[in-house]
């Protein structure tokens, strides 16, 4: 059996290094759920590269028994997208946080989602500076409290889905760090779609900014303040799965079923490959308060590729050209000789 024909487990993708996050640290999740979906995609691991940045988040190659890349601070995005174009047949991982990815790595990230590189974006979303011991970062809320914030930010938050869309990005994802039977399934999708692929993760540090976000997603109140999205399926949600999404006008709507006239039949059906991301964005933006939180697979288009794009164009143009080489190149044209 060839090494392309084995069957992989999680533990085939995992490095002999000591995993060094805090314990209780949201990145373990996010580990061990790549591991699973690796295993699940059966790639060999000399085909797979993880790149990275700066951050928590970007310690995760040296867990992987995979090609890996710890770049320097916000250009995870410019590297994997030379790795993938330089060898197209890579499956190409993209680690990173929001201080990371969202700061000094924002005009990267931008122009790969624009670019729909074929590269898998993993964003770790703790909003905080983790590794530099709690400054505000560009998802932290206004008004937040931090070490380089001691009497709250003045300023609005980017929001991951927000950008990612403006970019006209053609696949974004939400997963929670320890939602063990969800994540590996959608970072599964993210692999098989063609283009940049975005997962934002709602991760928990427990050291600078524990509990963040338990309001939306506390076990004991996760049910009514999160709705798992699904192509092609009815928006219900909640304890008794009693609750759906409507449209109201311009805008969305949590109605109750059974009350005021409300049935299954008003309720919205999810479809994420339609190409306009107008609804794609207002389920994105949901906030977890008046409407729930949208996890799971929001948006997945299919769109032209960067490096297979780039990769039929090299093809192309070398079937017009004579020249094989740079010294035919250059001697060819208008030359003469120099004596």
């Amino acid at each position: 059996m060839s090494s392309e024909e084995k069957k992989y487990v999680a533990k085939d993708y995992k490095s002999s290094q000591l995993v060094r996050w805090c314990p209780g640290c949201g990145d373990y999740g996010v580990l061990n759920n790549l591991h699973k979906a690796m295993s699940e995609l059966g790639v060999a691991p000399h085909n797979i590269a993880v790149i990275s940045g700066i951050g928590c988040s970007s310690r995760l190659p040296y867990y992987m028994n995979t090609y890996g890349f710890h770049t320097i601070h916000g250009r995870g995005a410019a590297i994997a997208t030379g790795v993938k174009v330089a060898n197209p047949e890579l499956s190409v991982w993209l680690s990173t946080g929001d201080g990371d990815c969202l700061a000094i790595g924002g005009n990267h990230f931008i122009h790969a989602v624009r670019r729909n590189v074929d590269i898998n974006i993993i964003l770790m979303n703790n909003k905080i500076y983790g590794l530099t011991k709690g400054q505000y970062s560009p998802t932290s809320d206004r008004g937040f409290v931090s070490k380089s914030s001691p009497f709250g930010t003045v300023e609005d938050p980017f929001r991951p889905a927000e950008l990612t869309l403006g970019a006209r990005g053609q696949f974004f994802a939400r997963i929670i760090d320890t939602d063990v039977k969800n994540s590996p399934e959608i970072m599964v999708a993210a692999a098989k779609h063609k283009g940049t692929s975005v997962i934002e993760v709602i991760l928990n540090c427990v050291i600078f900014n524990d509990g963040i976000n338990e309001k939306i997603i506390a076990r004991e109140t996760r049910s009514d303040k999160t709705i798992f999205l699904r192509h092609g399926e009815k928006m219900i949600f909640g304890k008794d799965n009693n609750k759906g999404i409507i449209l109201d006008g311009f805008e969305l709507k949590v109605v109750t079923l059974g009350e005021n006239g409300y049935t299954l039949d008003d309720v919205l059906v999810h479809d994420a490959t339609t190409s306009d991301p107008t609804l794609h964005l207002k389920l994105a933006l949901m906030d977890g308060l008046s409407l729930p939180a949208a996890l799971g697979i929001i948006r997945d288009v299919t769109a032209p590729v960067y490096d297979l794009e780039m990769e039929a164009q090299i093809e192309s143009v070398k079937k017009k050209r004579t020249e094989r080489t740079l010294k035919e190149f250059l001697m060819s044209g208008d030359v003469w000789e120099v004596k």
